[in-house]
């Protein structure tokens, strides 16, 4: 039961995100990269989106940025002509970003949904999957674990 609330507290604070001023989104977004993703910056690991633009939706909270790689770091715009589309719930991406549900399924039955240059959608997915979660700080890394096995069990 408590995990039902939990759940659904986290819903309904999620859906507070699209009143947030895109300036302070993309400031919070682009500094958080920086640093959690650093090291394959540096090494060009992100090289894929150079001159290329990714739409991340949240199709549940109504949010979406546009992503792309200038030099070793990420930027955020609010509008952009997207070569690849990720969508889905931000559960979907919780659970992709905590490892507790494999990509290949959530892509597979359609929960996160690859639309454009589906190449390209493949090989951030792989990127991704690729990346060592022990870089993460180890807060951050338990806490997205923890919501991740919530969200296997409810």
């Amino acid at each position: 039961m408590k995990r039902v609330i939990a759940v659904e507290l986290a819903d309904r604070l999620l859906r507070l995100g699209r009143h947030v001023p895109f300036a302070l989104q993309r400031r919070v977004i682009e500094l958080a990269t920086a640093r959690l993703l650093a090291e394959p910056l540096t090494r060009g690991e992100f090289g894929l989106l150079q001159g290329h633009w990714l739409q991340l939706e949240v199709e549940d909270l109504g949010l979406s940025w546009f992503v792309t790689c200038v030099g070793r770091r990420l930027r955020v715009a609010p509008e952009a002509v997207a070569d690849v589309r990720v969508r889905g719930n931000w559960r979907e991406f919780v659970l992709l970003a905590s490892r507790e549900e494999d990509p290949d399924t959530l892509f597979f039955r359609r929960r996160l949904v690859i639309e454009g240059d589906t190449d390209m959608g493949l090989g951030l997915k792989n990127l991704l999957d690729s990346l060592d979660p022990e870089h993460l700080p180890p807060r951050l890394w338990r806490g997205l674990q923890r919501a991740g096995q919530l969200l296997q069990q409810v």
